[in-house]
């Protein structure tokens, strides 16, 4: 179902204004965005990392080149959006893709059901003093197209929920439009193909809060949440929610999909081998 912007935002602010967080839920499958709406997420956000988590690759795949991004969303819509009944659903959308006008693949995206976007894949999770990372940026395939996405999906009207990655990026967002800025303290740990290197929960409230104020400095009526990186259960979130002023969400996606599925199906088939003849 698609959403309007301005009636998304109303829900969003509903659900802060009755002192509950904002939750979105990364859907990779249909039956992740289902089961998800049914435990009563505000959001559900497609991209391609998705499909490879729950194909039980890690979440980067999505930054390499193992397939075109873009139209792996626009797949993934098919399979998800008519199973979605009450929830705005967001595109992840790779602002950087050279190939396309991105004016118009945002409208096609819109037309197909979808309710906004995020910038995903993106080259935020680069190290920005690789050289890696500042070719891309030299090149024009740098942080700043997806912020010129983040732009014009505002500017269309859609809901635009970004991730960023410092201060300077979460002020650029916002001045960009962002609705929700999406605080991202990596790839997130635990779990069977999770990261393993990760700062801890303590230092992330530090950063989301960092964030959180450099964000609001530019427009005080934005949103951030927080996602990544050490949190990665409920307790974590919790915990940076009640580590930082502000703050009021979480957006999981290894947390929400994988991470119990990974739990569920093994503990399932040990029941079942546990089963004596």
């Amino acid at each position: 179902m698609l959403f309007e912007r301005q009636e998304s935002l109303e829900k969003l602010r509903s659900t802060v204004d009755a002192g509950d967080p904002v939750i979105g839920a990364g859907a990779g499958t249909g039956i992740s965005a289902k089961f998800a709406e049914r435990g009563g997420v505000d959001l559900l956000i497609i991209y391609n990392s998705g499909r490879y988590r729950m194909n039980g690759r890690g979440s980067l795949a999505g930054l390499l080149p193992y397939g075109d991004a873009n139209e792996i969303v626009v797949e993934m819509g098919s399979e998800v959006l008519p199973i979605v009944e009450e929830t705005p659903v967001l595109a992840g959308v790779n602002g950087t893709d050279p190939f396309r006008r991105m004016e118009v693949f945002l409208e096609d995206l819109r037309r197909q059901g979808f309710s906004g976007v995020q910038n995903f894949p993106t080259v935020g999770l680069i190290d920005e003093d690789s050289g890696f990372r500042r070719n891309l940026e030299e090149t024009g395939m740098g942080y700043d197209e997806e912020v010129e996405m983040i732009r014009e999906a505002s500017d269309q009207g859609m809901l635009t929920c970004p991730y960023v990655f410092d201060e300077d990026q979460a002020r650029e967002m916002t001045e960009a439009g962002a609705d929700v800025v999406v605080a991202h303290m990596g790839l997130t740990t635990s779990g069977d193909i999770g990261a393993e290197t990760a700062m801890d929960l303590d230092e992330a409230a530090e950063r989301v809060q960092a964030i959180h104020d450099a964000a609001k400095s530019v427009d005080d009526d934005v949103m951030v949440i927080c996602h990544g990186g050490p949190i990665a259960w409920p307790e974590d979130a919790k915990h940076v929610l009640d580590a930082t002023e502000g703050v009021v969400g979480f957006f999981g996606a290894s947390s929400i999909e994988r991470l119990p599925t990974e739990e569920a199906i093994e503990e399932q088939a040990r029941e079942f081998k546990e089963i004596r003849l």
